[in-house]
């Protein structure tokens, strides 16, 4: 079934009745005949087909990188999209001049996606520094010219932005006068309050429900342009995490960008920068969300491996009816959830633990970055005097779905924090999981990985006790 979509492009307003899941990048493409946004690979790895999506968010349009391959069209609805060509003019714009100048480019296949990808940063940085420009490159991969020249373009963009004091009241006009976007972009807020509002959730009821959709569009995009779908739009962003009660609530179309750098979040989880980073790349990190990491119900899921180690709750809901699930008890089998037909993850809260707690997550994977686990693990310890209090434990890639391992936490609760116990929970631990042999690994290999895992979850959260040698 087609719906209406209004969206603006570059600097021209589009309006168009298309199946909802047709994904931008084949839109912009065949019909737009905007061939500088490139198909690549097509499952969101490789960044040649990025965009800039600007959303308008408190009077202000706020913009960021997603792989057009997996964007589908219906979840743009009132936004501004911006291609390589709307960068651009008659003459090369400032960071395409630099591309030339250091010699970053060769087939040119990837260019597009970096200068978009380069220019996505600029636009929500005006404290951009070397480091912050090269992490906002960690989508696009160049297959012929190597990252050394396309490294210098960074630095030599940065450099030329500061030449004259980089920091200025008005950061997207100083964009302009030094011809990183052209002038229309002063225009766009204004223009997109014009424009229809997205459905809101309560309006869905019997098509299927979808978020990010990061994996659905990389397996089963031609399954879902011949299925009544509806998206998840975002109304209001101020509340989209929120504390309540000694809660902490997270609605369910919530990025993981979003997540990730929450200022409620990292109160709660200093470190969720450092371990989202192995979460992706930064355009699926804009991308995806944290219901549809849940309810993909991958068992290697990171962002619900978290979750479970907070014990979470989820809060679904339908037409006229909601109700709580617990996040342990939602998987039912491999790939199957306790979702009821039109029922759809609201939201997600947890308890704020105790003030004296602990909590690390571990993943293991072939790359470093850019994988997916072959196994990950999220441990959370209350404890006074080494006395565990309270203890949750969660493991992935060991189970067919994400296994909260209630038998493991259970001996563990009320110990003395321990070698010898530690031990022995391993031995628990290896009995409560089933881990299969796949392309990640062998059951005898998970089993002794998940192990060590856990013996690391100890080592970095009380050092002082343990040597790597005596637990390892």
């Amino acid at each position: 079934m087609n719906s209406a979509v209004n969206f603006i492009c570059n600097n021209e307003e589009i309006f168009v009745k298309i199946h909802p899941a047709t994904t931008l990048l084949d839109y912009i493409r065949k019909q737009l005949r905007l061939t500088g946004t490139k198909e690549s690979c097509r499952e969101g790895d490789c960044g040649s087909c990025a965009v800039l999506v600007g959303q308008l968010v408190g009077g202000e349009v706020k913009y960021c990188v997603e792989n057009s391959c997996i964007l589908p069209i219906g979840s743009i609805q009132g936004k501004h999209i911006v291609t390589i060509e709307g960068l651009g003019g008659e003459t090369l714009n400032t960071i395409q001049k630099i591309f030339v100048e250091e010699g970053a480019t060769q087939c040119g296949f990837c260019t597009p996606g970096f200068i978009i990808s380069l220019t996505g940063y600029l636009l929500s940085n005006p404290e951009a520094d070397y480091t912050g420009a090269l992490n906002s490159l960690d989508g696009n991969i160049c297959r012929c010219t190597g990252y050394s020249s396309i490294r210098r373009v960074a630095a030599k963009v940065l450099q030329y932005m500061d030449e004259d004091g980089y920091n200025t009241i008005d950061h997207i006009q100083k964009l302009m006068d030094k011809k990183i976007i052209p002038e229309y972009f002063k225009t766009i807020a204004s223009r997109l309050e014009t424009i229809e509002p997205a459905i809101c959730p309560e309006e869905i009821q019997s098509q299927k429900i979808i978020g990010g959709g990061t994996d659905l569009f990389v397996q089963r995009w031609e399954e879902l342009l011949h299925s009544d779908i509806k998206f998840l739009h975002k109304e209001n962003e101020d509340d989209f995490i929120f504390i309540r009660e000694g809660k902490v609530f997270i609605n369910s179309r919530t990025t993981i960008n979003e997540f990730m750098h929450s200022s409620i979040i990292e109160n709660v989880i200093p470190q969720i920068k450092e371990f989202l980073k192995l979460f992706g790349s930064n355009p699926i990190r804009n991308r995806a969300t944290i219901g549809g990491n849940i309810v993909n119900a991958s068992p290697i899921g990171d962002i619900t491996n978290f979750l479970l180690a907070f014990d979470s709750t989820m809060h679904l809901k339908n037409t006229g009816h909601e109700r709580e699930v617990e996040l342990k008890k939602f998987y039912t089998d491999y790939k199957k959830c306790d979702l009821r037909p039109g029922e759809f993850i609201d939201k997600i809260s947890f308890t704020l633990p105790d003030k004296k707690y602990h909590l690390n997550f571990e993943k293991v994977s072939r790359r470093t970055y850019l994988d997916i686990a072959s196994v990950n693990t999220t441990i959370l310890i209350e404890e006074e005097n080494l006395k565990i209090k309270k203890i949750h434990l969660s493991a992935g890639g060991v189970f067919p779905y994400p296994l909260y391992l209630s038998i493991t936490s259970e001996y563990l609760n009320g110990k003395i924090i321990s070698e010898k116990i530690i031990g022995e929970a391993v031995k628990i631990a290896k009995e409560e999981i089933k881990p299969i042999s796949d392309a990640r690994g062998s059951i005898e290999y998970k089993k002794l990985l998940f192990g060590q895992l856990i013996k690391a979850h100890f080592i970095k959260l009380f050092p002082r006790l343990f040597e790597v040698e005596e637990l390892a």
